[in-house]
């Protein structure tokens, strides 16, 4: 195999604390710069400047990316020139100082009471139709998104031994391998037991992995592709599963919760991303009140 000058998969394997999902991005976003530098004339990192980065930054604003997007993928290039400069294949970081559009912000909304009971109690007609199986594993993979706040990635890896359904509460496995604790709702300990118990056998097979909690229709662990057709199953309009998470965390703070309780129920490792959320509080709160009040 030739030898890579940008050393492209070499920092990929160095990023160990990072999610596979993160890694995939950084993959791609650093191959996008890399094709676009080449198209240049540049054949390696030592031949990038400060200029160049800052051109490659007033490039991706010229293709519409979103902000956020942009801020992303500079991101990306500060972690890699900052580990070319480690590893000595550079002589000085040209990211440094790199700016970029920072990213704007935006949460999915918050669901309404009657997208939740679509959602967690008054499924669509179309619903009744579903083999029990199914009906099982859906009902306990929405109540332990809302319920419990987990991301995604999280539920579907989620194995028999993380979940104490007699203590009621789940062990996480988040981002950089963080574990934590997370309560169980009732009804979510209710539907996981259900599950357990009427469902997961009626999906079970020969491909099935035994340390898997959830399965799709063709016995293997349950992916986030699975996830959001479940919720779009379900859902009365389109709904991103992550609002789960993000209407968890509203609701926590519409009901008084600490703001550092939450940061540790999300398992977030800064508490400025959770901050995100009081933003989001604070209109739902301003919104209820202006409908709701005769003198707001």
């Amino acid at each position: 195999m030739a030898h890579d000058p940008w050393q492209r998969d070499a920092f990929l394997v160095s990023l160990t604390a990072s999610s596979t999902n993160t890694v995939l991005a950084y993959g791609r976003d650093l191959t996008a710069f890399i094709e676009w530098a080449e198209r240049l004339g540049l054949d390696r990192p030592a031949g990038v400047d400060r200029k160049i980065l800052r051109r490659y930054v007033a490039y991706l604003a010229t293709r519409r990316y979103a902000k956020r997007t942009v801020a992303r993928k500079a991101s990306t290039l500060r972690r890699y020139f900052g580990w070319l400069r480690r590893t000595g294949v550079v002589p000085a970081d040209p990211s440094v100082g790199l700016s970029a559009p920072s990213g704007d912000g935006r949460l999915p909304r918050v669901l309404r009471d009657d997208e939740l009971a679509s959602l967690l109690d008054e499924p669509p007609a179309g619903v009744e139709d579903d083999p029990v199986a199914v009906r099982l594993r859906d009902d306990a993979v929405l109540e332990i998104l809302y319920g419990s706040g987990l991301r995604v990635a999280e539920l579907c890896g989620l194995r028999p031994e993380d979940l104490d359904l007699v203590g009621q509460t789940v062990r996480v496995w988040g981002k950089g391998s963080k574990q934590r604790q997370v309560p169980l709702s009732a009804p979510a300990v209710e539907a996981i037991e259900g599950w357990l118990r009427l469902g997961r056998d009626g999906l079970v097979s020969g491909e099935s992995p035994p340390d898997a909690v959830f399965l799709n229709r063709r016995g293997r662990r349950l992916s986030p592709r699975d996830v959001r057709r479940i919720i779009d199953h379900r859902s009365l309009s389109p709904t991103h599963p992550h609002a789960l998470r993000h209407t968890f965390a509203t609701h926590l703070l519409d009901g008084g919760a600490d703001l550092r309780a939450v940061q540790e129920l999300l398992g977030h490792a800064d508490l400025g991303t959770t901050q995100h959320y009081t933003h989001v509080s604070k209109e739902r709160l301003r919104s209820v009140l202006d409908a709701t009040h005769p003198r707001a």
